[in-house]
């Protein structure tokens, strides 16, 4: 006769724990694009960024002239798409951290049927285990690659400020 598992009633809606929000965000096709290769995750995000100067293009050439200020015209254009990039960015950082802080907790916070009952339940230690194990070995590397990604994205910012400065 095999040994009987302490199975415990989790109340937490399917949706909401957090494993499964991991889940989700890891088969969403824009959360997807943290957990690519590096290539891959700089592609996209020059993609966006060529794409945005579509929008911002026009705009800048509206104050600088390309024909008479190019470098002008350049770095606002720039700057403008870049600014875009950073927020699709934060975004993709925010959903990521955010799973990543409910793997970690030891209670998880829920609701029921609306957000006036919320409710919290405390995780087994074999759901702790697992979750952190998620969250530091799977999740943790994205983070730390966006952080990194940031502070590229600003001494960009750095310069293209100093730049305009000189011109």
């Amino acid at each position: 006769m095999a040994p009987e598992r302490s199975v415990e009633f989790c109340p937490v809606p399917t949706e909401q724990q957090p494993l499964n929000e991991y889940q989700q965000l890891q088969s969403s096709w824009f959360y997807r694009w943290a957990t690519q290769t590096p290539g891959a995750y700089i592609r996209k995000a020059i993609w966006i960024w060529g794409g945005s100067w579509m929008v911002f293009g026009p705009v800048a050439a509206a104050s600088y002239p390309p024909q008479e200020d190019p470098a002008h015209f350049f770095l606002a254009s720039s700057g403008g798409a870049g600014f875009l990039l950073l927020l699709v960015w934060l975004r993709l950082y925010l959903g990521w951290k955010y799973v990543r802080d409910r793997l970690v907790k030891s209670r998880i916070e829920y609701e029921e049927s609306g957000w006036y009952d919320g409710q919290s339940w405390t995780k087994t230690p074999e759901m702790q285990v697992r979750d952190r194990l998620l969250a530091d070995y799977q999740i943790q590397p994205l983070l730390r690659r966006m952080h990194q990604t940031f502070r590229y994205w600003g001494l960009l910012f750095l310069a293209g400020g100093i730049a305009w400065n000189f011109l």
